[in-house]
């Protein structure tokens, strides 16, 4: 196939996976009991929200496709392909805030997780220094920095349980 072919295709099987994945969601919706809540809505709203943008979203992309492509796209910018070892650290956060989060707590796997992401990211993008004690010391601040406010607003304001380092629901 020619690239002037090849690339509307491409992009219609993307509309069309968006438009599968909402009509799995949709599906999952079904099985959601629909007894009225808080306010009149039930478990199974927000569920058959997301299912309909994804149907209408994915019908948009594929008609897009269809009629000619998506038009005035810019050249991709990067690499010609992934760089593998930053998809490692972002994936060895990842892992690392699921195997750890009961143990260290929230706060803690989640600054842990992002500070291996950010070193992914860094790294991909050839940043120098980013093994020096300066931008892991930012790197560790930041994570802590979003993650405590989290922690502490599932906690303390929506009386939602996450895994804490201690049992006073601040850490």
């Amino acid at each position: 196939m020619t690239e002037d072919k090849q690339v509307p295709l491409t992009q219609t099987l993307v509309g069309a996976g968006v438009v599968l994945l909402g009509l799995a969601m949709a599906a999952g919706a079904v099985t959601i009991k629909s007894e009225a809540g808080y306010a009149g809505v039930g478990p199974n709203f927000l569920p058959w929200v997301v299912s309909i943008v994804l149907v209408i979203c994915g019908g948009f992309i594929v008609f897009e496709a269809r009629t000619g492509g998506f038009r005035e796209l810019d050249e991709p910018s990067g690499a010609a392909s992934g760089w593998w070892p930053g998809l490692v650290w972002v994936s060895a956060g990842l892992l690392a805030n699921a195997a750890l989060i009961t143990t260290i707590g929230f706060i803690l796997a989640c600054t842990l997780c992002y500070l291996l992401a950010v070193q992914g990211l860094r790294r991909s993008q050839g940043q120098a220094g980013v093994m020096s004690a300066r931008t892991l010391g930012i790197d560790v601040f930041t994570g802590f920095a979003i993650a405590a406010p989290v922690y502490w607003m599932f906690t303390q304001f929506l009386a939602i349980n996450l895994p804490g380092l201690t049992n006073s629901g601040w850490i």
